[in-house]
């Protein structure tokens, strides 16, 4: 029904910068909030930011501390993720998820929809 695909992680040394992107597609993509998970080796998946659908609302894990930034453009069905001053502990995949804002901000367990994920590596 709703189908999301990932892009722009790739490779930063700490300090670094990443935008990742999730494009959207199926339903239409103002219906939902959206988020970000990510999951490194051996943790649990946990969440990383949400938006509400019209972007006016923004959350994110106590982890970011202000580094990074959730947005969404509805006019290209596109959730964007910013995240600057990485270090090597924010290596994961991270995932995309649309549902309602509330089921994003409960955790990951009762989302309905996931990107595929993208891999971000922060090396040191």
């Amino acid at each position: 029904q709703v189908q999301l695909v990932e892009s722009g992680g790739g490779l930063v040394q700490a300090g670094g910068s990443l935008k990742l992107s999730c494009a959207a597609s199926g339903r239409t993509f103002n219906t939902y909030g959206m988020g970000w998970f990510r999951q490194a080796p051996g943790k649990e998946r946990e969440f990383v930011a949400a938006i509400s659908t019209s972007g006016s609302s923004t959350y994110y894990g106590d982890f970011v501390k202000g580094r990074f930034a959730i947005s969404r453009d509805n006019a290209k069905n596109t959730v964007y993720l910013q995240m600057n001053s990485l270090k090597p502990e924010d290596t994961a995949v991270y995932y995309c998820a649309a549902d309602q804002l509330r089921t994003l901000l409960a955790g990951p367990t009762s989302v309905r929809y996931w990107g595929q994920g993208t891999q971000v590596t922060v090396s040191s």
